[in-house]
C-alpha cells in the first residue's frame, strides 16, 4: 500500500475517458479511478513483500493514481530517485519507461544510429530525446519554433519546425521513428526510413502482431485488424516495420531510469503542477496539446 504525494497526467488518461478505440484495450469496470503513474510512500506491506518496506520512498505505474492511497505489486513501482522530489518523480515512471520500451526494447536503438522523436517537447518526447541521447542515438525532433531552444537544451541535434517544414520532405535514411502523434503523421514516418528500419508509435492503431499478443475477445481482435489494414500495408510496402506498444510495467527498468536520473544523465521536465481538486482542470490543459514536459498532480504537500 502506497501513500500518493503525487501523481502524473498522461494524454492515455483524456483518451480513455473520452471512449472510442481505446477503451477496446480496458478491461476495468466504469467507474474506475484514472491516473496512471505516481510517487509516494510505502505505508505497508503483505506478508511475501520482499523488496520494499514500510516508509521507503517509491515510484511506479499502475491505473488508479489519482488518489490518496494505491494497492501495487512489487514489479508496478521502484525505489525512488534520491535527488528527486516526489512531484518530480511522479513525472516518470509512464513516460520513462514508455520511451525505454520504445526506443530500447522495440526499436533496438543503438549508438550512431538516426532517430526522430514526434513532438520532443511533450511528456514523453522530452524524456524520449534525454534517453536516445544515453543511447548514443542521433536526434531529430519536431516541435514548434517556440520550443527550439528547449529541446536543443535536451540534446535534439536537428529540430524539424512543423508549422513550416515537412518532416518527411527533411529527414532521409532515418533507423527509427518514435511517433506519439498518429494519423497522417505515423503514415508519413514510413517516408523517412532506411530498409527494415522501424516506426514505434503510442497513438497509432495496433499491429497485427500486438493485436495476437493482446489477451482481448475474439471480436475485438478481429476489429482491430481490420482498422489497422492500411498502415500495416503501408509499412510492407515500404519495406519497414511497424509496431505499436502499450507501455509495460516493469520494477527493472524503472531502476535502470533511477540511475540515470541519479547520475545526472536525465531529468524530468514539468511543465504545471495541479492540485488534486483541480484534476479536471489538469486533464483539460494536458488535452490542448501545448504543455512543455509533464503536467503533475500534488496529493499531499509533502517533498524529499
Amino acid at each position: 500500500m502506497v501513500k500518493i504525494h503525487a501523481a502524473s497526467v498522461n494524454p492515455i488518461d483524456f483518451k480513455a475517458a473520452q471512449g472510442g478505440i481505446m477503451r477496446l484495450f480496458f478491461n476495468e469496470k466504469t467507474p474506475y479511478v484514472m491516473g496512471h503513474d505516481f510517487a509516494g510512500e510505502v505505508v505497508q506491506t503483505g506478508k511475501c513483500v520482499t523488496k520494499f518496506h514500510a516508509g521507503e520512498a517509491v515510484y511506479g505505474m499502475k491505473i488508479g493514481a489519482f488518489a490518496e492511497y494505491i494497492a501495487v505489486t512489487e514489479n508496478q513501482l521502484a525505489t525512488m530517485p534520491a535527488n528527486l522530489s516526489y512531484e518530480k518523480a511522479a513525472a516518470l515512471p509512464m513516460a520513462g519507461l514508455t520511451a525505454y520500451q520504445a526506443l530500447h526494447d522495440y526499436m533496438h536503438l543503438s549508438a550512431g544510429q538516426k532517430v526522430l522523436i514526434q513532438a520532443g517537447s511533450g511528456g514523453v518526447g522530452s524524456f524520449a530525446i534525454q534517453l536516445a541521447k544515453v543511447l548514443g542515438a542521433e536526434v531529430a525532433t519536431t516541435t514548434s519554433a517556440r520550443n527550439r531552444e528547449f529541446v536543443e537544451d535536451l540534446g535534439a541535434d536537428k529540430v524539424i519546425d512543423y508549422h513550416e517544414q515537412n518532416f518527411a520532405e527533411v529527414l532521409k535514411h532515418y533507423d527509427g521513428v518514435f511517433d506519439t502523434l498518429g494519423g497522417d503523421n505515423l503514415m508519413k514516418a514510413f517516408k523517412i526510413l532506411k530498409p527494415h528500419g522501424t516506426a514505434v508509435s503510442i497513438n497509432g492503431i495496433p499491429d497485427a502482431r500486438t493485436v495476437v499478443e493482446l489477451d482481448l475477445p475474439l471480436w475485438k481482435k478481429y476489429l482491430l485488424r481490420f482498422a489497422a489494414r492500411k498502415i500495416n500495408k503501408a509499412a510492407d510496402e515500404r519495406q519497414v516495420y511497424y509496431r505499436f506498444i502499450f507501455t509495460r510495467d516493469s520494477r527493472k527498468e524503472l531502476n535502470k531510469i533511477r540511475k540515470w536520473v541519479e547520475a545526472e544523465r536525465i531529468r524530468p521536465i514539468i511543465d504545471k503542477i495541479f492540485d488534486l481538486s483541480e484534476t479536471k482542470e489538469a486533464l483539460d490543459y494536458i488535452q490542448e496539446g501545448h504543455a512543455r514536459g509533464k503536467v503533475i498532480i500534488r496529493v499531499t504537500e509533502n517533498e524529499i
